[in-house]
């Protein structure tokens, strides 16, 4: 993944707005960070709507099939300004079936890992 990205900027590429969201959701990801749609606004600076949609496209199968979860974020943690649900984020590789030995029923659940 980080080498498609080098090819790219070599060639003048930039990224789409999904592969942005995806990149950061999942280095977030990978220390446990949950993440809220005005969080990643100020990130990326991409509008929120903007951000839940292109979330949604990523669960899709061809679009990486992520996992994408989501709850209300804990009442200490959101500021006193706000007093509606907060939801924050949280996208992992999705999970898939693995089969192996004879047995057709024999299958295992997976991360999947790119290379």
């Amino acid at each position: 993944m980080a080498r498609d990205r080098e090819t790219n900027r070599a060639r003048g590429i930039v990224p789409t707005q999904r592969e942005v969201l995806r990149d950061v959701m999942l280095a977030a990801g990978k220390y446990g960070a949950w993440m809220t749609l005005r969080e990643l606004a100020r990130l990326t600076r991409y509008g929120e709507t903007s951000i839940s949609a292109q979330l949604r496209h990523l669960r899709k199968a061809q679009c990486g099939g992520y996992v994408l979860e989501k709850r209300v974020r804990q009442a200490e943690v959101v500021g006193s300004e706000e007093h509606f649900v907060v939801w924050e984020y949280r996208l992992m590789p999705r999970l898939r079936k693995i089969r192996r030995g004879p047995e057709a029923g024999t299958a295992e659940l997976r991360r999947r890992r790119r290379p």
